[in-house]
C-alpha cells in the first residue's frame, strides 16, 4: 500500500504513457455520449456555456470545504478528494448515476495502477443529501480496461459518431453544435 500525503493544494502522481491517457471527463463523456466524447477530444468544448456545468462546479467547490481536494493523476485525471482510502466524487444530482459510478470506478482503477490500495469510492450528492458507494471488483476492472480501449478508438475516429438523439441532449452544452 502507498500512503499519499495530500497537501491542501493539488497533488500530482506521474508516470504511465500520456498517449493512452484518458481523462475522467472523457470517461464520463464516453458513457454519456460518444459524439460528445469525440467533439471534446478534438478540442471542441461547449460545456463552458452550460449553466448546469457551472452549478456543478460551484457545488463541488463549496461542498466538503474542509477536505483536501484536487488529486491529479498523470496530469489528466482529477479526483475531487480522498478520505480514509476512499475516492470521493461530488456531483450535482444523481440523474446520471450510472455515468458517475463508471467515472469513480475509473478513478479507483487509475489509483490502483499507481500502487494505491483502494477499492472503494463514494459519490456525494450534497444537494440531495445522498451518497452512493462504489466498489471496484475484478469484473468491473475488466470492464474499465475494455472501456478505455473503446474511448481511445472513438477519440481516433476520423469522423464524429452520430447524434445520440436522447432526452439528455436537451440539456447538453453541445446541443446547438449537434443539431445546427
Amino acid at each position: 500500500m502507498v500512503n499519499i500525503d495530500i497537501p491542501h493544494s493539488q497533488t500530482f502522481l506521474k508516470s504511465q504513457s500520456q498517449a493512452d491517457a484518458v481523462t475522467g471527463t472523457e470517461f464520463n463523456y464516453y458513457l454519456l455520449c460518444k459524439k460528445k466524447l469525440w467533439l471534446f477530444s478534438h478540442d471542441i468544448e461547449m460545456e463552458h456555456n452550460s449553466d448546469d456545468v457551472l452549478i456543478g462546479k460551484l457545488i463541488d467547490e463549496e461542498s466538503y470545504s474542509r477536505k483536501k481536494k484536487g488529486i491529479i493523476i498523470d496530469g489528466v485525471v482529477k479526483i475531487d478528494f480522498l478520505d480514509d482510502n476512499v475516492v470521493h466524487e461530488v456531483k450535482k444530482s444523481n440523474k446520471m448515476e450510472e455515468v458517475h459510478i463508471g467515472q469513480v470506478l475509473y478513478y479507483i482503477y487509475r489509483l490502483r495502477q499507481k500502487g494505491v490500495d483502494i477499492r472503494k469510492g463514494i459519490i456525494n450528492y450534497p444537494k440531495q443529501k445522498q451518497t452512493t458507494e462504489v466498489i471496484l471488483t475484478q469484473e468491473k476492472e475488466d470492464e474499465i480496461k475494455n472501456t478505455v480501449k473503446k474511448i481511445v478508438e472513438v477519440k481516433n475516429m476520423l469522423k464524429s459518431p452520430d447524434v445520440l438523439n436522447s432526452k439528455i441532449c436537451k440539456k447538453c452544452g453541445y446541443e446547438d453544435f449537434c443539431y445546427s
